[in-house]
């Protein structure tokens, strides 16, 4: 992809690339005092949700065309940047009349592509920056057609959001980070700016200076933060939301390593890590091989593939043996189920025969 700058004149190049503002805008009051407030913090872009997809009715679904024109306000007398999140083409020319200067799909719109080639429509002919987040799910495919179909109606000023992935599993985030699949995007559009959504990810407004610091490590373009005058007492998500005096806080307090440094000192530990992922390989291809013969066995005995209780019990000593050896539970569980599964492949490709 030939993607241009999403930076806007003025805006500083240097890394973190900031975006705040309110979860919604809720009044014209709220919108502006919240946004004299970032202002004066040296905010430029500010972020507002002017329609909010709920999960389940009833609740806020925000202001809608109404509240734009606070937005203008925000423009003309603090001379910040605004930000918008749209779903359908009607949004995106209700946001376009009221000279909005960023727009972004959400998590729910991105895992639609009907909805997103709604939105490339509508954006056809139009130069804008668009910033897309990730699906719902972990579906990188999913993430990069959506990034695709803004491409291919002519939006060359894209970039991506990282804001998490929903599971039904009871987690310290409300959605995972699963920073390997941002990782991976990056690898395949390495030119596409990266901007992480700590506010999404962890849903609590404790966690926002964690993440957002291990998405500095990582070497993400910019940060979405929501940002409150008075979280407590927002009308959506108020749990994940800091003032922006404690946004300033987390901000000045954020460690940005040096990417210019030469890499060169780290080729003797990079060699002995190819070494180990050799070793790996050779191992995990010699546990097929054994896994074949345990599914010779099994065809010739007439026994099932799958041995529930025997597989639960690896499961939970190997996970087990992986906390105290320094590793992390899900990790482990993630490697050994994923072994556990092409193991079941090749004893099926055996009862075939």
């Amino acid at each position: 992809m030939e993607l241009e700058s999403i930076l806007l004149p003025g805006v500083d190049a240097k890394r973190p690339l900031l975006i705040a503002g309110p979860c919604s805008a809720e009044t014209e009051e709220q919108v502006m005092e919240t946004a004299r407030q970032l202002a004066s913090k040296g905010i430029k872009i500010f972020r507002a949700g002017i329609w909010k997809p709920r999960t389940k009715p009833g609740g806020f679904e925000g202001l809608g065309v109404e509240a734009l024109p606070w937005l203008q306000r925000v423009q003309s007398e603090l001379g910040m940047y605004t930000a918008v999140e749209v779903a359908t083409a009607k949004h995106v020319r209700d946001c376009l009349a009221h000279n909005v200067d960023i727009l972004w799909i959400g998590a729910r719109t991105s895992a639609n592509p009907f909805a997103v080639q709604e939105i490339a429509d509508a954006l056809e002919g139009i130069d804008i920056p668009v910033l897309i987040k990730n699906p719902v799910n972990p579906d990188l495919d999913l993430w990069i057609g959506a990034i695709e179909r803004i491409y291919n109606a002519g939006v060359r000023r894209i970039g991506a959001i990282h804001r998490g992935f929903s599971t039904a599993d009871k987690k310290i985030y409300r959605n995972l980070p699963q920073w390997h699949i941002p990782i991976e995007l990056h690898r395949q559009i390495p030119n596409l700016p990266i901007i992480c959504d700590p506010s999404h990810i962890g849903g609590k407004r404790e966690l926002i200076a964690s993440l957002c610091q291990q998405a500095m490590d990582l070497n993400f373009d910019g940060l979405i933060i929501e940002t409150h005058i008075n979280p407590d007492k927002a009308w959506s998500d108020a749990a994940q939301q800091v003032t922006p005096e404690v946004l300033d806080f987390i901000l000045s307090n954020i460690v940005i390593r040096d990417t210019t440094q030469t890499t060169e000192n780290l080729s003797a530990l990079r060699r002995q890590i190819d070494e180990l992922d050799n070793s790996l390989l050779e191992l995990l291809a010699r546990r097929m091989r054994v896994s074949r013969e345990i599914g010779q066995y099994k065809k010739e005995h007439n026994m099932p593939i799958l041995q529930t209780q025997r597989y639960d019990e690896i499961l939970q000593n190997r996970i087990t043996q992986a906390e105290q050896m320094g590793m992390d539970a899900e990790f482990m569980k993630t490697v050994l189920v994923a072994i556990h599964e092409e193991s079941v492949r090749h004893q099926q490709e055996i009862m075939k025969m």
